[in-house]
């Protein structure tokens, strides 16, 4: 099975969707999302997954023809004008059967939608920590702790400037969010051949890594260096 190396060191406090986020592994282990999470993206409910999948690609879709600006603009008149037709559907509809149902939308007002002092202190810990975390990652590559793992690195910035080249921000968003919707299922479905090919990878770059840190002296950082 794919690895979920980087999830233990989660606190068992954070939350798990978090952990969900945080940790791209976490998407092929339905154990590991959250409920809601995981029954929108391995497609549990067809409908409810065709929905938001085609609601959200239909968004991207738009930010990626209009200005951000105008699909805010244009979604929010869009369910302003929806609410307030409904809500002169209903009041004529009263006034005509003579019955006070009250407010169409009073269930939505009186939701509680603010957030706990506890829920903010806990997102801000997290996210405070996972900063640290990439900060300390980014200075490790960039001041080259480890040789091998910092030209690794920059094989990988150098692929990107061929992808950035080819696809703009939105557009890799775009393939993000596809790839959301159909790469965990893919992999549930061919868990076993999927694991076998994976591991197989697995093995050939991690040969190849061992072999160059025994060419390059300068690989890894020596136990006395460490030490001293």
């Amino acid at each position: 099975m794919l690895k979920m190396n980087g999830m233990e060191g989660h606190s068992k406090s954070t939350p798990l969707f978090l952990c969900s986020v945080i940790n791209p592994y976490t998407w092929f282990n339905p154990a590991r999302l959250h409920p809601k999470v995981e029954s929108l993206i391995y497609w549990r409910d067809v409908k409810k997954s065709g929905v938001v999948f085609g609601g959200g690609l239909a968004l991207l879709l738009a930010m990626s023809l209009f200005s951000l600006i105008s699909v805010f603009s244009y979604l929010s008149l869009l369910l302003l004008f929806g609410t307030i037709s409904f809500r002169i559907y209903k009041n004529v509809l009263q006034a005509v059967q003579k019955t006070s149902e009250g407010h169409p939308f009073k269930e939505y007002l009186d939701m509680d939608l603010t957030l706990s002092q506890e829920k903010v202190q806990q997102l801000a810990t997290v996210a405070v920590a996972h900063v640290n975390s990439v900060l300390t990652g980014l200075r490790r590559l960039f001041l080259v702790e480890d040789l091998v793992d910092s030209i690794k690195f920059g094989v990988l910035l150098y692929w990107l400037t061929y992808v950035g080249a080819i696809f703009n921000g939105i557009t890799c968003v775009m393939i993000g969010y596809v790839a959301l919707f159909t790469l965990p299922k893919v992999y549930e479905n061919n868990k076993q051949s999927v694991d076998t090919h994976i591991e197989l990878v697995r093995s050939k770059i991690q040969e190849i890594t061992e072999k160059v840190k025994a060419a390059v002296p300068l690989g890894k950082k020596t136990e006395n260096e460490k030490t001293k």
